[in-house]
C-alpha cells in the first residue's frame, strides 16, 4: 500500500498517535478487555460475532494428526504487497518474493503477521514448518480449491464468502471508515447525510464497496478500484472525495502514507453499519477449520490476541467519533 515500514517505525508511530491521532483502515475484525477509548461497536469481542464454524478436539488437531497442502508445513497465504500495520519490513531487505517497498509476511511482525505464528505454534508448528505463498485477495474470496492451508489478509466475513469458503471465528473486530482529504468538502461531516453528495471509492470485492453501496447510498455511483493503492491514487489526484478502508488501513493511510488526508469518521450502528470480523480463510469443508478455531479461541482467552492488537495497531490511542445517520 505504501512506503517501507520496520517493525520499529510501526512502534514509534504507535507512541505518536498516542499523543495526537485518529482512528483508521485497516480494515480492515477483541475481548472483554476490549479497545477501552473505542466506541462499543468496535470494542465488542472478536469471538463473539462467530462464523459458526465447529470446534474441534485436541486430538485431532495435534500436528501429526493434520493434513496439509506438504506434509509436516503449514502453507499460509497473503497478498502482495503485504501492507503495513499488517506486515512489516525486514530490515536489510525483504524475503523475495515480497515487495521491497512494504511488509515481509515471513518476519512474524506486524499484526497479521504475528496472529499468524501464533496460530501454527497453537497447532504445533515451529515458525521454521511455515511456508508463505502469495495469494491476491480477489482470488482468495472466489471458490475453488486454494493453494494455501488457510489464508490471512483482512478478510471480512460475509454469508457470501462462507458460502464458497471456509471462515473461521473472528480474530480482530473493526468497522468501516471514511478516508478524505484535509481540503475537502467533507472534511468535517458527521453524519452518513453529509455524506450523500460525495463520490466515494473503494477497492472491488471488499466490505469496504459494499458500505459505500447499502450504508451510505451515495447519489453518485461509486467508483470500483482493483486495490487500496489505486484508490488512494485516486483520493490525492481528487478524482474522488472519499475512499473506505477498515480502521487500522485508515490509521496507516493518513499517518503514514499521505500528508493530507484525515478520517472522517467511521461507519458504527450508530450511521447503519455493524462492526466487522476478520477471519482466516481456508478450503469450503477443511478439516483444518475446526482447529484454527480452537487455537483462535485459546489466543483470544489468554489474551494474546489483543495483545498484538495493542502491539501493532493503533486503536487503542486515539479513538475515531462514530458518524451519525
Amino acid at each position: 500500500m505504501r512506503s517501507a515500514l520496520t517493525s520499529t517505525t510501526i512502534l514509534l508511530v504507535a507512541v505518536a498517535l498516542s499523543a495526537c491521532s485518529t482512528g483508521g483502515g485497516a480494515s480492515p475484525s477483541a475481548s472483554s478487555a476490549a479497545i477501552a477509548t473505542a466506541p462499543p461497536s468496535v470494542a465488542a469481542s472478536a469471538s463473539a460475532v462467530p462464523s459458526e464454524a465447529p470446534s474441534a478436539t485436541p486430538d485431532a488437531c495435534a500436528k501429526d494428526n493434520l493434513t496439509t497442502k506438504a506434509a509436516g508445513k503449514l502453507t499460509v497465504g497473503t497478498d502482495n504487497p503485504a501492507y503495513p500495520p499488517y506486515y512489516a519490513s525486514r530490515t536489510g531487505g525483504n524475503t523475495p518474493p515480497w515487495d521491497k517497498d512494504q511488509g515481509d509476511p515471513t518476519t512474524g511482525e506486524g499484526f497479521e503477521s504475528a496472529v499468524a505464528f501464533a496460530v501454527a505454534e497453537k497447532l504445533g508448528f515451529a515458525k521454521t514448518d511455515i511456508v508463505w505463498v502469495v495469494a491476491p485477495f480477489n482470488t482468495v474470496i472466489a471458490p475453488g480449491p486454494k493453494a494455501f492451508d488457510f489464508d490471512i489478509n483482512q478478510v471480512s466475513y460475509t454469508p457470501e464468502r462462507a458460502d464458497a469458503n471456509d471462515l473461521t471465528d473472528g480474530y480482530y473486530t473493526f468497522n468501516q471508515t471514511v478516508v478524505v482529504r484535509k481540503d475537502s468538502s467533507f472534511a468535517k461531516v458527521t453524519s452518513v447525510a453529509g455524506l450523500k453528495a460525495a463520490k466515494l471509492g473503494a477497492q472491488v470485492g471488499t466490505t469496504s464497496l459494499a458500505a459505500i453501496q447499502n450504508v451510505i447510498k451515495p447519489t453518485t455511483q461509486a467508483s470500483i478500484y482493483d486495490s487500496n493503492d489505486v484508490a488512494i491514487d485516486a483520493l490525492e489526484a481528487k478524482q474522488i472525495d472519499g475512499v473506505l478502508v477498515d480502521l487500522p488501513t485508515a490509521y496507516f493511510l493518513t499517518t503514514i502514507q499521505t500528508k493530507d488526508t484525515l478520517i472522517a469518521g467511521q461507519l458504527g450502528t450508530a450511521a447503519g453499519g455493524a462492526p466487522e470480523h476478520f477471519s482466516l480463510l481456508l478450503d469450503k469443508g477443511s478439516a483444518l477449520t475446526p482447529c484454527l478455531n480452537s487455537a483462535i479461541a485459546a489466543l483470544q482467552q489468554a489474551g494474546t490476541l489483543d495483545q498484538l492488537r495493542d502491539k501493532w495497531l493503533p486503536d487503542k490511542t486515539n479513538p475515531v467519533p462514530e458518524m451519525q445517520p
